[in-house]
């Protein structure tokens, strides 16, 4: 089922619900500059056996309202669009699933709205205060920055490009994201590349999210008081927040548990798409066992 989400008045929200309509409900939030379209398939379908699953396309993504250029917004203003998201939803209390910047969001979930989360599942991202958008702090040996093939590939983020050459730039992406451990097939990502320009209509990319004000989110002192269970996933290939991120996370969260998924790194190719769901409905399983009995 889709459905529109007005969140303020100038943007709506593209949101679709997928799954076991009785089960508890989980909300999937993807990472910056790209819309609920990438989360794949087989990974919604699995997750969506046993739960009520809602995925939704950030602002200037998708199907969602896009007017970054004469209606800027901050990073954090996106965590609160997934609150405005439950409530339109009639939902007191959800499972939150985050990917890169999508973990981000949570976090601030975890510190702002703590009484909406069932529970957390953060991956490929890192700490409050602590990733890409602050490179002072990653700035050392501990907690490394992204890989500088990406550094370089970021400086074309907004570059005027064809619908053919932006899919192909896209595919580059991820091939570089996916790490080197897992086998990439460039053919998978392109054809998730051509479902997401087809889902939204258009092949241009606005960057918005790089551009957004990123004030509000060197928060990682408050999260050790989080209470909500948290799963952090370790993705050890990836590029952007190599190791030991998912570990500082892990250890700055009060209640965080350390999972890890061999040869994941920024991307969900067919082969880590198993061993991240079981992870994530393992979690959220116990959390609900839990509430029921």
């Amino acid at each position: 089922m889709e459905r529109t989400v007005r969140v303020d008045e100038y943007y709506e929200l593209w949101v679709e619900e997928t799954g076991r309509a009785e089960g508890s409900l989980l909300l999937l939030v993807m990472g910056a500059n790209a819309s609920g379209a990438a989360w794949p398939a087989e990974l919604v379908a699995r997750l969506g056996v046993h739960h009520r699953v809602v995925r939704y396309d950030h602002r200037d993504t998708g199907r969602s309202t896009r007017a970054f250029a004469t209606r800027p917004y901050a990073i954090r203003d996106l965590a609160e669009d997934a609150v405005m998201i439950l409530d339109a939803l009639g939902v007191d209390r959800a499972h939150a699933v985050g990917m890169s910047m999508g973990g981000t969001l949570v976090q601030l979930l975890l510190l702002d709205h703590p009484d909406r989360l069932l529970s957390a599942t953060v991956f490929a991202t890192s700490s409050l205060g602590a990733g890409p958008a602050h490179p002072a702090a990653v700035g050392h040996a501990e907690l490394p920055g992204p890989d500088p093939r990406l550094l370089e590939l970021w400086q074309h983020l907004a570059d005027p490009r064809s619908p053919e050459e932006e899919i192909a730039w896209r595919v580059e992406h991820w091939r570089i994201l996916n790490g080197d451990a897992l086998p990439f097939d460039a053919e998978e990502f392109r054809r998730l590349e051509e479902r997401v320009v087809a889902h939204s209509g258009t092949a241009e990319n606005p960057a918005a999210h790089a551009l957004a004000d990123q004030s509000g989110l060197d928060r990682a002192g408050e999260l050790a008081d989080v209470a909500v269970p948290v799963l952090v996933v370790e993705a050890p290939e990836d590029p952007v927040n190599p190791p030991p991120h998912a570990h500082h996370l892990a250890a700055v969260i009060g209640s965080a548990h350390l999972v890890t998924v061999p040869g994941m790194g920024h991307a969900l190719p067919e082969m880590a798409i198993g061993p991240l769901a079981d992870a994530i409905l393992q979690h959220m399983a116990a959390i609900d066992g839990d509430s029921t009995g």
